[in-house]
């Protein structure tokens, strides 16, 4: 059957649909680096243009089958947290559902994130933006699968609309293999095929491994997957005996989507090669990426849908029933391909220098609570503007407090003298504690511009003095009724905020008492600091 594939990317739906025997007539992809990398691999006719200006009237006769990708970018809830332009990103599953229209395919099958299926429910319903196109869904359907049910060593959410058999399509995970990301690391290391029929290589593209993080990147990688201020943790390093997180487009050596292992080679961590990447993808070990940089690779890579999950789609829209289902490790996966020369690109290595107004913004060990309710050392004002904040919310409702010291003396007496006494005692012990931190380079030492005080190392300083200081008896002994008391008054400045996150302060209210004094003590240090600095280059 003849097949159309629109938004393209550099092959994902090719790949499948040819490994199922389908004929990929001609293929639509507006990035020229990913139309390159796809016509090499698939020698395909791929045409380079923005598919929302294309004329329907050139469009191949005989089409049977239609399918695609159309963008994701605004639909996705890591673009500006979910916050992305849907009216644009509505566009191209338009354009996509004006060519099955045009064409009347026996099957056609779009992939998108799963967001798109509440907005694709509603927009083609009566009065929605798409509800020209509601009779196309009279025989489709609309569902989220986790495409690492079906073969693909990595858990990967995705929305699939279309017209064919999606029952026969889940009877297909049951019979396919899982695989981790430890083994796809270990045969790719052995030059093996990690996917599809076993297939030795004498050299394998794009594996090289990247240089292990420094205890900077290292620390940045831990803490944003461990104790990211709002979102859910994620284990660190990535455990090698389950598949992988879903691959992004996106990521650097200092990111929360990082895919992070251990290498007992390098004795350090570091993230996955490109070709790792590409096989959590299943593209096989063969094909190649055009990409003229690392960054340009990665973004192909995780743009992809993985050819093994098109391929089953494929199969279903055959009709193959499951027990004559030639299952993905049983196909030659890089028969199909054109032997495309690799194209060799280095691997990114650890920033030597970085803007000065790079930011800071990371949680204070021992006073971080989870659900967005944490103290935390930022610079998020402006790079000079170091400052300790208390957030508490979530992604969407966050209200942030800073403390001073007048703020805390005078909240704390009116409650009660013994608990102004407690407090500030506790502020003499701060200033004994830090009394030799020099608080005037962090910014410097951040930027790599001098070594002095950095910001990891005095943020464990701050987590350091709160477990000593919750662990002093006399904090057990005190009334915490008044500490309560103190807390919500120093928390809850108005309506917007009253009571909001009460039970988890409630919880931790010791701790966020003594989160107050530190951070009110440290903030007057830090603009002590900010004004020498002002002073000293006047």
């Amino acid at each position: 059957m003849r097949v159309l594939d629109l938004y393209a990317g550099v092959g994902g739906w090719s790949v499948g649909f040819k490994l199922a025997g389908f004929e990929i007539v001609k293929s639509y992809e507006w990035w020229k680096p990913a139309a390159d990398t796809h016509r090499a691999n698939t020698l395909s006719e791929v045409e380079v243009r923005d598919i929302r200006n294309l004329d329907l009237s050139t469009l191949p006769d005989d089409i049977d089958i239609v399918i695609g990708s159309p963008p994701c970018t605004q639909f996705s809830y890591s673009n500006r947290g979910g916050s992305g332009n849907l009216a644009d990103g509505l566009v191209d599953i338009e354009q996509f559902l004006r060519v099955v229209a045009f064409i009347k395919p026996k099957a056609w099958a779009f992939e998108n994130v799963p967001r798109v299926k509440s907005v694709l429910e509603r927009e083609i319903s009566l009065g929605g933006a798409l509800e020209k196109y509601h009779k196309l869904f009279s025989d489709a359907q609309v569902q989220i699968f986790d495409i690492g049910d079906f073969g693909v060593p990595q858990r990967r959410k995705r929305c699939i609309a279309g017209n064919f058999d999606f029952d026969r399509l889940r009877s297909y995970s049951p019979v396919t293999a899982d695989i981790t990301l430890g083994q796809v690391v270990n045969r790719l290391h052995e030059r093996v095929e990690p996917i599809y029929k076993k297939t030795q290589f004498d050299e394998i593209a794009d594996n090289q491994p990247e240089e292990p993080l420094n205890w900077e990147e290292e620390r940045f990688n831990r803490d944003m997957k461990t104790a990211h201020p709002v979102y859910n943790g994620m284990p660190f390093p990535d455990p090698l005996d389950r598949t992988s997180r879903t691959v992004t487009a996106t990521c650097t050596r200092v990111s929360r989507e990082s895919l992070v292992i251990w290498d007992d080679a390098l004795k350090g961590y570091r993230r996955l090669s490109v070709r790792e990447r590409s096989s959590l993808q299943s593209f096989p070990a063969g094909f190649q990426f055009l990409g003229k940089s690392h960054a340009q690779k990665l973004k192909m890579i995780g743009n992809a849908i993985p050819p093994v999950f098109t391929y089953l789609i494929g199969e279903a829209m055959k009709g193959t029933p499951v027990d004559k289902l030639t299952l993905p490790q049983d196909l030659d996966g890089n028969s199909i391909l054109a032997k495309a020369a690799p194209v060799c690109t280095l691997p990114d290595k650890a920033g030597k220098s970085y803007p000065v107004s790079r930011r800071f913004r990371f949680s204070i060990p021992n006073l971080r609570f989870k659900s967005g309710t944490r103290f935390e050392l930022s610079n998020i004002e402006s790079p000079q503007n170091w400052e300790i904040a208390f957030n508490f919310g979530d992604s969407k409702r966050i209200h942030r407090r800073v403390f001073t010291l007048d703020r805390v003396n005078e909240v704390s007496e009116r409650i009660s003298k013994r608990v102004n006494q407690h407090l500030m005692s506790t502020s003499k012990r701060i200033d004994e504690w830090f009394q030799l931190s020099d608080l005037s380079s962090l910014q410097t030492t951040w930027s790599h511009r001098e070594q002095g005080m950095h910001p990891f190392s005095f943020l464990d300083e701050l987590g350091e003095f709160v477990e000593c200081e919750s662990r002093l008896p006399s904090w057990g002994i005190l009334d915490v009724s008044l500490i309560r008391q103190y807390v919500h008054e120093i928390v809850f400045l108005d309506r917007a905020s009253q009571g909001f996150a009460a039970q988890k302060i409630d919880r931790h209210i010791r701790s966020i008492a003594i989160g107050s004094v530190l951070s009110a003590n440290v903030n007057e240090r830090l603009q002590q600091s900010e004004q020498e600095n002002r002073d000293g280059k006047t």
